[in-house]
């Protein structure tokens, strides 16, 4: 009984740090692709690929998909603030192609992805048996894939406790999911 107290008073701890942002936005104007490509060092275009054009910005260091409708999708970051700060960079380099960006474009968060522990060691065979929607395969792959319902997130789960969140969109569904996923292992572990 000693043994699953501490358990419960370990999982309690966590120490996640964001890893990736995804995020998205509309300049609101129409950009020429192959301009941009032409004038640009830092692009790769290929549009018998693909129909955007990477853009690849050195500080933060990050990656835009800039798409000829003025559409984005920055990844790489690790903020917001870090998304404000490359499409500002990207505004600037789509202005040296003559579109000037008047207005502040809306940033939306699409995706976290953060990395972290739960400072316990998992029994993963149990918890596939024990949690809903999980995937594990350990000859294929070596971690437990976890569905949360509510909030929305997926967990890759380590034997040693790593884990990796994806799905949340802000830092507050993201506590969240920890919380429960918490909770959700100190149910498991205490069935047993």
């Amino acid at each position: 009984m000693l043994y699953k107290s501490y358990l419960i008073i370990m999982a309690e701890k966590s120490n996640l740090k964001v890893q990736n942002i995804v995020a998205t936005t509309s300049l609101g104007k129409e950009v020429s692709l192959t301009k941009l490509a032409r004038t640009q060092s830092n692009t790769e275009y290929n549009p018998e690929q693909f129909p955007g054009l990477v853009l690849r910005i050195e500080k933060p260091k990050s990656a835009v998909l800039v798409f000829s409708s003025g559409n984005l999708v920055c990844t790489g970051t690790k903020s917001v603030a870090q998304v404000k700060e490359v499409i500002k960079a990207v505004i600037k380099q789509i202005a040296k192609i003559g579109v000037k960006i008047t207005q502040t474009p809306k940033i939306t968060v699409q995706n976290i992805v953060a990395s972290g522990s739960i400072d316990l060691n998992l029994n993963l065979n149990l918890l596939a048996l024990q949690l809903e929607n999980t995937e594990y395969e350990p000859e294929q792959f070596p971690g437990l894939v976890y569905k949360l319902i509510d909030p929305t997130a997926t967990f890759l789960l380590f034997s040693n406790g790593k884990l990796v969140c994806t799905g949340t969109k802000n830092k507050q569904q993201l506590e969240e999911a920890m919380a429960q996923l918490n909770k959700n292992i100190k149910a498991a572990v205490k069935d047993n």
